[in-house]
């Protein structure tokens, strides 16, 4: 094989740059640990995987984050609970999840709350926020990043039949995460909502065990529901985003210079995956119908009235708070 100079100098100078950046990896003063339950594949597993090695560099070397992937290290809400405890120290915790902890953090997740993006980064970079990060620092043992990253929108799916308004969910099993505001909103919409982890749900659908799902369209994609679903009813029903937080404890033992890099790497990369995920999306929904998915849209109001009736809104606003839900309101209109 002929090699030219030019192409060993720089095959030779990226083996460098390789080497020590793993040199720095085995060499770092903190090494902590991320745990998330998304596939490696997505944009948001990748974009915190580029945060990272990015955080390795601008520290010199001394904070190394691994990044583990797919559940390896457990579901949502195992890892919630090892980010409270510190075995591990760092946690893209979705509010809704959070929300288990802390009532307050499922403020961005009530149901057909946010009509646009436009008003969800209003919020959530503005006081409302403001506000949420504020409460997880003060209450909790956990230490939340600037940027929220984007979860997404969510959908139904379901192998029974189309779900266009919310009667059409009357009496169904749909998989929900064991996100007490999920749980029930999906109540008061007369469904019959099963929990479990993200990694159970392909084989749960292929078997009958539940009807149905709901996840943002990126999760639906990723985790090949289209194979055992055949209908996907854009809802919209919730909008959901990360919390990048941390163990107190483990934050507290990181020098400021280095905390101060970690907040703004992930802040920064919280901002390019909310552009990832608009423009995944953009084209996921004909992906999916190409994959052979029935995809309808819903009358939303139907959902609406449902959800008050039931006592949604009011359970919620109690549990949240005034000032929170004065915020919330203030982006979306009146809900309850």
């Amino acid at each position: 094989m002929h090699i030219n100079r030019r192409y060993f100098i720089g095959g030779a100078a990226a083996t460098v740059a390789t080497t020590a950046m793993s040199s720095n990896a085995r060499a770092a003063q903190f090494r902590y640990k991320l745990g998330h339950s998304t596939p490696a594949e997505h944009p948001f597993s990748k974009r915190l995987v580029e945060a990272s090695s990015e955080i390795l560099e601008k520290t010199g070397g001394r904070l190394n984050i691994q990044v583990f992937p797919n559940s390896q290290l457990g579901g949502d809400n195992d890892l919630l609970s090892q980010v409270r405890s510190g075995a591990v120290e760092f946690f893209p915790a979705a509010g809704l999840i959070l929300a288990s902890v802390l009532p307050v953090t499922a403020v961005d997740g009530m149901g057909f709350a946010f009509p646009s993006y436009d008003k969800v980064w209003e919020a959530m970079d503005g006081d409302l926020g403001a506000y949420v990060k504020e409460q997880i620092a003060t209450k909790t043992n956990l230490v939340p990043m600037n940027k929220m990253w984007d979860l997404g929108y969510r959908q139904v799916t379901n192998s029974a039949r189309p779900i266009k308004t919310a009667d059409d969910l009357s009496g169904l099993k749909l998989r929900v995460p064991g996100a007490p505001a999920l749980v029930s909103l999906f109540q008061g919409l007369g469904v019959a909502p099963v929990s479990m982890q993200f990694g159970e749900i392909y084989t749960a659908l292929q078997t009958k065990v539940v009807d149905g799902q709901e996840n943002p369209l990126s999760q639906i994609d990723t985790g090949k529901f289209y194979e055992v679903q055949k209908y996907m009813s854009l809802t919209n029903h919730v909008w959901d985003g990360f919390w990048i937080i941390a163990n107190g404890a483990a934050w507290k033992r990181l020098p400021e210079d280095v905390q101060e890099v970690a907040n703004t790497v992930f802040s920064e990369k919280a901002l390019l995956q909310r552009t990832d995920l608009v423009s995944l999306n953009q084209s996921l929904a004909d992906q999916l119908k190409n994959k052979g998915m029935e995809i309808n849209t819903i009358d939303t109001d139907s959902f609406r009235a449902k959800l008050k009736q039931a006592g949604f809104y009011a359970n919620w606003r109690k549990q949240i708070g005034d000032e929170a839900w004065t915020r919330l309101e203030h982006y979306t209109g009146t809900l309850a």
